[in-house]
C-alpha cells in the first residue's frame, strides 16, 4: 500500500471510529443559561414571549407546553393589571399641584352631578319646568366632568383610566388572537437537512432558555418588591382591638384617633395586603412558567440529541465509504499489477481509481444533498453547462477513446503530432505525452524534451503514426559526379549499391505495405530505390531515394556514403 493510501486509510478510520464513539457516548447536553431580562410593573414581555414560543412548538408535547406557558403569562399579567388599577385608584397627587387642582375639578363636578341628580329625584312630576332646568344643569355638569377628566388624563394625573383602557385592549386582543400554526416538521433525509434541523433545534432551545430566564428574572423582581412592601407594612402599627372594655378605656384618652383617618389607614393597609397576595400569585405564575420552559427545553434538547445521533450515523456512513474506497482502490491496483506491461498497468490502475472515486463521490453527494426533485432536468442542464464550460476537456476525453481504438496509438509508437515527432511514453485520459525525437528531416536525435498534447488533436486534427508499418520512411541522398566519369555508368553503379544495402528493408516494407493495402483494397507499393540524374551547379548530380527504417536512417546513410565515395574514387 502506498504511503498516501495508508495515511488516507488511517485518517478515515480514525474519523469513523470517532463518529461511532460519539454515537455511543452521546448523552443529553446541559441546559444553557440565557441572560436575564428585566421586568417592570406592568410588563407584557412575558406574555409576548410566550406567544412567540408558540410559533416554534412543533410536536404535540411542545404545543401543550406552549399553551400552558401562554396561560400562566396571561394570568400573571391580569394580576399585575389588578394591582396597578387598585394602586392607581388610591394614589393622591401632592396638595396644591396642577394635577391636584384638576382632580379637585373632577371631584367638584362629580359632587354637583350627584346633587343635581338627587334634586331631580326629589322634584315632583308636576314641576316639569324645574325638572327640565335641573336636567339641563345636570347635562352641563356632566360635560364639565368629561372635560375635567380629559384634562386630568392628558396631564397624566389619571393612571386609573389609562390602566383600564390598557386592560380593555389586552382583553380584546385575547379574543382576537388567532390560533398559532405550528411549524412544519423538519425533514432529516439528507446530511444537509439533518444539519439544518440540528441548528434550528439549537436556536429554538436558546429561545426557550431565554424565555425561561425572563420568567425567573420577573419572579426575582416581584420577590424583591414583595419583601419591600412587607417591610413597609410592618412599620405601620395596626389599630388595637375595639371591644367594649377597650372602647371605654380609649374614650378616656385625649389622643383618640379620628375615625375617618383610621378608616383610610385601614383601607390602605387592606389594599397593600391585597397587593401582597397578588404578588404571591404572580411569583407563583412566573415560577411555574419557568418550570414549563425548562420542560420544553428538555424536550428540545432530547430531540436535538436524536438529530445529532442521526447526523453522526450519516457521517459514519460517509467516512466508511471513503475508507472502503481506499481499500478497494488499493486491492484493485494490486490485483491489476502487470510487471510485463508497465504502461498498460498504469492505464488500468488509473481507470480503476477514477471509477472508484467517481462512484464514492456520487454516493456521498446523494447522502449530503439527496436525489434532485427534477432529476432529468437537472442532469440535462448540468450536462449542457459542463459541455460548454469544459468543452476542451470533453473533446480531449472523447479523443482518448479514439487514440485507444484499433487505429490509434500505443505506448512506444513513433508518431508525429502537429509537427512534433517522437516516441509515445504516456496516453492519459486527457493528454498524450511524447519523448521528442526531432522532426523527420532530423530524426534519430532525441532532444530529451517531454511534449504534452491534449487528446483533442485526435478529434479536431490529425497525426502520423510510423509504427503501424515498421516505421518506414523514404530518405534520399545527392552525389555530385566528378568530371571525367561516365555519369550514366556511375549513376547505375550507385543504384546497385543502394539496392544491395536496402534490399532487405525494401522487401520487408513491401510486405508490410501489402498487408495494409490488402486491408483497404488499394494497390501495392514498390519499395525499390529510384535514381535520377539531373544537372547541378557544379555538374551532374545523382539523386537517390530509398526506403529505410526511421531509427536506422543515419546509420544506413553513412554506409551508403562510404561505399559511394569508394566507388567514385576507383
Amino acid at each position: 500500500m502506498l504511503r498516501s493510501a495508508k495515511i488516507s486509510a488511517v485518517l478515515f478510520g480514525t474519523l469513523l471510529a470517532g463518529t461511532l464513539g460519539g454515537i455511543w457516548f452521546l448523552g443529553e447536553s446541559a441546559v444553557r443559561r440565557a441572560p436575564a431580562v428585566a421586568a417592570g410593573s406592568i410588563d407584557r414581555r412575558l406574555l409576548d414571549t410566550a406567544r412567540q414560543m408558540g410559533s416554534i412548538a412543533e410536536t404535540a408535547q411542545e404545543q401543550e407546553l406552549a399553551g400552558e406557558a401562554a396561560r400562566l403569562a396571561d394570568h400573571e399579567l391580569d394580576q399585575a393589571f389588578a394591582s396597578a388599577v387598585r394602586e392607581a385608584s388610591s394614589a393622591r397627587p401632592p396638595a396644591g399641584s396642577a394635577i391636584d387642582k384638576l382632580r379637585g375639578r373632577v371631584d367638584a363636578a362629580q359632587a354637583r352631578i350627584a346633587a343635581a341628580q338627587a334634586r331631580i329625584d326629589k322634584l315632583p312630576k308636576s314641576a316639569a319646568d324645574q325638572i327640565e332646568v335641573a336636567q339641563a344643569q345636570l347635562a352641563l355638569d356632566q360635560d364639565e366632568l368629561e372635560d375635567a377628566q380629559a384634562d386630568l388624563e392628558r396631564a397624566g394625573g389619571d393612571p386609573h383610566a389609562a390602566l383600564q383602557r390598557a386592560m380593555a385592549d389586552h382583553q380584546a386582543a385575547q379574543h382576537d388572537t388567532a390560533a398559532v400554526r405550528p411549524p412544519a416538521p423538519m425533514p432529516q433525509g439528507t446530511i444537509a437537512q439533518q444539519f439544518a434541523a440540528w441548528r434550528t433545534l439549537g436556536d429554538r432551545e436558546a429561545q426557550v432558555d431565554a424565555a425561561r430566564q425572563q420568567a425567573l428574572a420577573r419572579a426575582a423582581a416581584l420577590t424583591r418588591e414583595h419583601s419591600s412592601l412587607e417591610a413597609l407594612i410592618a412599620q405601620k402599627p395596626l389599630p388595637a382591638a375595639t371591644d367594649d372594655s377597650q372602647q371605654d378605656a380609649a374614650s378616656d384618652q385625649d389622643t383618640e384617633e379620628d375615625p375617618a383617618e383610621m378608616v383610610a389607614r385601614l383601607r390602605s393597609l387592606s389594599d397593600q395586603k391585597k397587593t401582597l397576595t397578588e404578588m404571591d400569585r404572580r411569583i407563583q405564575d412566573c415560577t411555574q412558567l419557568a418550570d414549563t420552559y425548562r420542560a420544553w427545553s428538555g424536550l428540545l434538547d432530547a430531540r436535538r440529541g436524536g438529530v445529532t445521533r442521526t447526523l453522526l450515523h450519516s457521517l459514519a456512513l460517509v467516512f466508511g465509504l471513503l475508507l472502503i474506497a481506499v481499500l478497494v482502490e488499493t486491492a484493485a491496483q494490486k490485483a491489476l499489477r502487470d510487471p510485463k506491461d508497465r504502461h498498460r498497468d498504469h492505464q488500468q490502475r488509473f481507470l480503476v481509481s477514477l471509477a472508484v472515486r467517481v462512484t464514492v463521490v456520487g454516493a456521498i453527494l446523494l447522502l449530503v444533498f439527496g436525489t434532485p426533485s427534477q432529476t432529468s432536468t437537472v442532469i440535462g442542464l448540468a450536462g449542457a453547462g459542463l459541455t460548454v464550460v469544459l468543452k476542451d476537456f470533453v473533446v480531449a476525453f472523447i479523443g482518448w477513446f479514439v487514440l485507444m481504438g484499433r487505429n490509434g496509438v500505443r505506448i512506444g509508437d513513433w508518431v508525429e503530432i502537429r509537427g512534433v515527432g517522437g516516441e509515445v511514453i504516456e496516453i492519459g485520459l486527457f493528454k498524450t505525452v511524447l519523448l521528442e525525437m526531432g522532426n523527420w528531416s532530423n530524426t534519430g536525435h532525441p532532444t530529451g524534451r517531454r511534449v504534452t498534447f491534449m487528446n483533442s488533436f485526435a478529434i479536431e486534427g490529425h497525426w502520423f503514426n510510423f509504427s503501424t508499418a515498421g516505421q518506414w520512411l523514404w530518405d534520399e541522398l545527392q552525389v555530385t559526379i566528378p568530371p571525367g566519369l561516365d555519369p550514366y555508368a556511375t549513376a547505375e553503379r550507385i543504384r546497385e549499391v543502394v539496392e544491395r544495402q536496402t534490399e532487405a528493408d525494401a522487401r520487408q516494407a513491401e510486405h508490410d505495405w501489402e498487408r495494409i493495402t490488402r486491408q483497404y483494397g488499394t494497390r501495392a507499393f514498390s519499395a525499390k530505390p529510384a535514381v535520377d540524374l539531373r544537372p547541378g551547379t557544379n555538374g551532374l548530380e545523382v539523386q537517390v531515394r530509398y526506403i529505410t527504417r526511421g531509427p536506422e536512417r543515419y546509420e544506413l546513410k553513412s554506409n551508403l556514403f562510404r561505399e559511394i565515395v569508394e566507388l567514385v574514387r576507383t
